[in-house]
């Protein structure tokens, strides 16, 4: 940046001088060459303004510092006057060609006049050096002799942008001169760097120099009464003293409003750094011509005045270009080098604040770095202009503009409704009786208006009803930009930005084709796509039906608890019983086992506790009655429900069976589902159904019309609502869709419209108005199963627990303390009294005793209990006996004696 300052002075001493002798260079102008072996270079400009003129003498100046370094003769410079008229600068063009045989021509500071020149070198292969920095992207394509030695303006559209991102601008209004450069180059430039920084024009105002204060007081009062407050003027410095002029009378340099002006509108403020950068640019492209004519020319005074000039204007205009093209040099406007055919552009631009009669440069913008206080090394860059400190904004310095106010006489936002939606619940389009328009409502309706209550500003808007489906309804957003060409001996613009609605409201589902017309809010619905088919019972096995209050699992855990049990019971009872001739001693083991499963059992069903001799018994079996207790009361009331759910086993239905049997599937016509069953899951066109109303599915499903419907999970829910008896969902949910609000490309208001729908969505809003969507019906659908009802393992884990514990430890005691106590006393026979005969030392039988009785007879007869002695024989009992228990008292700790009477 020093360099360049350094180099402005110095230029402007040199043009000063340049100036002062230009009169005898000027003389060339009107008199052609008499020499044709004599080297001429043309050049065209506007030598009316003070700019044309600067650059006349620095094409000038080019010349003479290039060739007085080396030995070849100096080109002759022609230059022409073209007052600015495109015609005249065509007829300037022939001369130069036909009459002078220049070997190419320099200037052309508009982009008309470089335009229709272009078409002339074209024609007679001379190059065409333009200095027009306004030429759109698309000049070079079809004019292979014109190259544009100005640097473009879309790295200054792009500091135009980030100074509008930087403070959060999301609408701009653009006020620029209707030149034809202007519509073709800048405009374009400035909307595609503006959508890049997330931004749009709300209003393009164009202006021509001879517009009378009148019509440029009532479009500036036009922008005044809208919502956009940042203005950016494009224009010539005549017209912009027009405009702030004007501006300032009505009121709009007060608060609230921003003015950003581009680098042609600062010449009101600093002219001379305007021309001056003109005239550098001019003495680099003459000096790239120079270079051109001498690369590979010897520079040998022995070919001076012979061989030197013939080379020269041997060298062919593809050359010439071509070899411009690839220049690489360091020039006094900067780097001087093309890529891809255009010329580098200035990556640096300095930032003014203008305060009343002065301004102030308050830093810089380099392109991909940002915003700085300078530009040397170790400069601090950001995204943000809050860097460059304090910004004097109109109204007061410390009130930064938020870019808009509640409109006067806004025009409101156009938002496309459908009129043909199958789900009137969502949107209803309905004409005003009174002719008044449309009144629009619904759940999308309600969702949208909730929303606009949480932004920050004033949005007003009105509904148009669109017919049509939600694809083309979509396709309405979307902005079209027009450039239309006319004229004939002048190329005239037309620009024209073109879009039926500013955005649409209505149940539109977030699908990736329609982002190619415009962007989607954050969703309001959430997404989903599944299977609605009639509820059908299926085909209960009822002679099996009793085992479906209980898993596998839960049944052989019953069977297992009861096992172990009655195994525990069996052990302790068995090896104390007094009696052996009882039921749990008689027979084989087969028989004594089978008697235990048989009493385990049989408790589920009858209490049998006090039939046992030993605690320990009644211990395990009082926990486990409880146990059986609750499982049999669960079992009833389990099955209970199975029987009274009608609804508990429905048939499901799968993609895949649908797919194979080529049922009928049903869905929105004109919807997104269409496509989505015929591109995602493979279901056959022809087994495609269109509904156009969400109230026939139930027809249709219960006519078998369909097998199944598919639908979004939104509208789903509402059919349930509505209809909860005899339909339901089968298979999964395809995360697809989700319903969102449309704008365009970056628009201004998207952001804050999704912010405001996840506002709505934490403050509990969204979720009422889904309630209300569906309450009114009063009806919900059912989707239970047997699983629901059936008792697994883990409901009983505790109970199980414990009493299997429970008998273990029982187990334990009487194995570890009572058991060995039984081994050491013997059994109850060996403890009776002496007045007992032992077994072993009854009578022989006689032998008519053993034929009576058979086999019988040789086992021991059953001694009948005798009756107490009475007496002072009884006395005696009593003392053998009370003896017995002293010596076994630990016995009879563990041991509880049934009484002699065995009742119960």
């Amino acid at each position: 940046m020093a360099r360049k300052k350094l180099a402005s002075c110095c230029f402007k001493l040199l043009l000063l001088t340049s100036l002062i002798t230009w009169s005898t260079v000027l003389s060339l102008d009107s008199s052609p060459g008499n020499h044709s072996d004599e080297l001429r270079i043309g050049g065209i400009v506007d030598l009316t303004t003070h700019i044309g003129k600067e650059e006349r003498a620095a094409m000038q100046v080019a010349i003479e510092d290039f060739f007085s370094g080396v030995d070849l003769n100096s080109p002759t410079l022609l230059v022409k006057n073209s007052r600015g008229d495109p015609t005249r600068a065509v007829s300037s063009a022939k001369n130069l060609i036909k009459k002078n045989h220049v070997a190419a021509i320099v200037g052309l500071r508009t982009w008309p006049e470089a335009f229709f020149v272009a078409e002339v070198g074209n024609k007679s292969k001379v190059p065409i050096i333009s200095l027009s920095n306004e030429g759109p992207s698309w000049s070079d394509s079809n004019r292979p002799f014109l190259v544009n030695a100005a640097r473009g303006q879309f790295a200054q559209m792009k500091a135009v942008a980030d100074i509008i991102s930087s403070w959060k601008w999301r609408k701009v209004n653009v006020i620029y001169e209707d030149i034809n450069s202007a519509v073709s180059g800048i405009i374009p430039y400035l909307i595609s760097a503006l959508q890049d920084a997330g931004s749009e024009i709300s209003q393009l105002l164009p202006l021509i120099s001879t517009l009378s204060d009148h019509s440029l007081s009532k479009s500036l009062l036009d922008l005044k009464n809208g919502q956009c407050r940042v203005q950016i003027v494009h224009a010539s410095a005549p017209l912009a003293a027009k405009i702030f002029t004007k501006a300032k009378r009505i009121g709009m340099m007060e608060k609230e409003f921003v003015w950003i002006t581009t680098v042609d509108t600062m010449n009101l403020i600093d002219t001379i750094d305007a021309s001056i950068i003109s005239s550098m640019q001019a003495y680099d492209a003459m000096r790239a011509v120079s270079l051109a004519l001498t690369d590979g020319v010897p520079r040998s005074k022995s070919f001076r005045n012979s061989t030197n000039n013939s080379l020269m204007l041997s060298i062919s205009g593809e050359k010439i270009v071509s070899r411009i093209s690839e220049s690489n040099f360091e020039g006094l406007a900067g780097a001087f080098n093309f890529q891809k055919g255009i010329l580098s552009h200035e990556r640096n631009f300095r930032i003014i604040n203008v305060v009343g009669r002065s301004y102030r440069e308050i830093g810089y913008w380099t392109e991909k770095l940002g915003f700085s206080e300078s530009t040397g090394a170790g400069s601090k860059y950001s995204k943000s202009m809050s860097l460059l400190g304090q910004v004097f904004w109109p109204g007061g310095p410390w009130s930064v503009p938020i870019g808009w106010a509640v409109p006067t006489s806004a025009e409101p936002l156009k938002i496309g409704v459908p009129v043909s939606n199958p789900h009137r619940e969502f949107v209803d389009v309905v004409y005003d009786q009174l002719g008044r328009g449309i009144v629009a409502k619904g759940f999308s309706i309600d969702v949208f208006d909730a929303t606009l209550k949480f932004l920050p500003y004033y949005l007003p808007y009105k509904f148009v009803p669109f017919n049509g489906t939600y694809d083309s309804l979509v396709e309405q957003v979307k902005l079209q930009f027009y450039v239309t060409f006319f004229g004939i001996l002048r190329l005239n613009f037309s620009l024209k930005l073109e879009k039926n609605f500013d955005a649409v409201v209505a149940d539109t589902a977030i699908v990736a084709k329609r982002f190619q017309s415009g962007d989607f809010s954050q969703p309001y619905a959430d997404p989903g796509l599944q299977m609605l088919i009639t509820a059908k019972t299926k085909n209960i096995n009822r002679a099996w039906v009793f085992t479906k209050p209980f898993s596998t699992s839960m049944w052989i855990s019953i069977g297992v608890i009861n096992i172990y049990n009655g195994l525990v019971v069996w052990l302790i009872e068995r090896n104390y019983e007094q009696d052996r001739n009882a039921e749990i001693r008689r027979g084989s083991l087969l028989n004594q086992i089978g008697y235990m499963l048989y009493s385990a059992f049989k408790t589920l069903f009858s209490l049998n506790v006090d039939k046992l001799s030993s605690n320990l018994s009644r211990i395990v079996m009082v926990v486990w009655l409880f146990l059986a207790l609750v499982i049999t009361q669960s079992f009833t009331a389990s099955l209970s429900a199975i029987f009274s759910d009608q609804w508990n086993n429905l048939a499901t239905v799968d993609v895949e069976t649908l797919r194979s049997t080529g049922a009928k599937i049903g869905c929105d016509g004109g919807s997104f589902v269409v496509a989505y069953l015929r591109d995602v899951l493979n279901i056959h066109h022809d087994n495609i159904v269109t509904i156009n109303s969400g109230d026939d599915y139930a027809a249709y499903l219960v006519s078998g019309k369909i097998a199944a419907a598919y639908l979004e999970v939104p509208y789903l829910k509402v059919f349930l609502a509505k209809y909860c008896e005899g339909f339901t969902t089968s298979g999964p949910i395809y995360k697809v869709g989700g319903f969102g609000f449309v704008f365009q490309r970056s628009s201004p208001y998207l952001p804050d419209i999704s912010e405001a729908i996840v506002k709505i969505a934490e403050s509990g809003t969204l979720k009422d108005l889904e309630n209300s969507l569906t309450s009114s019906y009063k009806c919900l659908a059912s989707a239970s199963s047997d699983d629901h009802h059936r008792l697994r393992v883990s409901s009983f884990l505790g109970l199980f627990g414990i009493s299997v514990g429970i008998s273990t430890f029982a187990l334990l005691l009487f194995y570890t303390y009572c058991y060995p106590i039984e081994q050491i006393a013997g059994p109850p026979e060996l403890a009776a009294g002496p007045g007992s005969p032992a077994r072993g030392h009854e009578p022989p039988a006689t032998a008519t005793e053993l034929v009576a009785r058979g086999p019988a007879a040789h086992e021991p007869a059953a001694r009948a209990p005798e009756p107490p002695a009475r007496g002072p024989a009884a006395d005696d009992n009593i003392h053998v006996n009370r003896k017995r228990s002293s010596s076994g008292s630990t016995r009879t700790s563990c041991i509880s004696h049934r009484k002699s009477s065995h009742s119960y």
